[in-house]
């Protein structure tokens, strides 16, 4: 079985994210939506919430797709699951040089776990957690941009942090 980890923060999951798993599955066996904690962000969505929004949104691919929180390195996460590779999304030339720059320190750290990027649609390439953060505190709609169990969850706002 081939696995692969799309890690992230997911806070919140986007279409655009949901787009980069359904194309990693006709890749890979398996893959695991492994929440991350980035040091530098406060959380928007505390990681719970943002697991629950991951499982529903996936709960149709049943065990092909997996919600998992870790911390440390991504690659050690990789090792422990027994993943050979990582999936990013790639939106425009910034992101790339961003992933580039992890993808060459996790070779490495890691010379035995690939880096597979994803180039998003053009339909998803302005889509991304901060902007749909930032839609969020200013009372807007983002519906058309996350899947439905984000819609539902920010409906109930206790399931936001700040």
């Amino acid at each position: 079985m081939t696995k692969a980890v799309f890690p992230g923060s997911f806070d919140p999951i986007t279409n655009a994210h949901v787009d980069v798993v359904e194309r990693a599955l006709d890749l890979f066996d398996k893959v695991y939506v492994a929440v991350g904690t980035n040091t530098t962000k406060k959380g928007f969505f505390n990681h719970d919430i943002r697991l629950a929004m991951i499982r529903e949104t996936f709960a149709t691919w049943g065990e092909r797709v997996e919600a998992v929180q870790f911390t440390g390195l991504t690659v050690d996460f990789c090792r422990r699951i027994e993943a050979r590779f990582l999936v990013r999304g790639i939106r425009n030339t910034a992101d790339f040089e961003f992933e580039k720059a992890i993808a060459l320190n996790n070779r490495v750290l890691a010379p035995d776990i690939d880096t597979v990027f994803l180039i998003s649609g053009s339909h998803l390439s302005h889509v991304s957690s901060t902007i749909v953060r930032e839609i969020l505190i200013n009372g807007g709609d983002v519906s058309l941009l996350v899947p439905q169990p984000v819609v539902n969850a920010v409906s109930n706002n206790s399931a936001i942090n700040g």
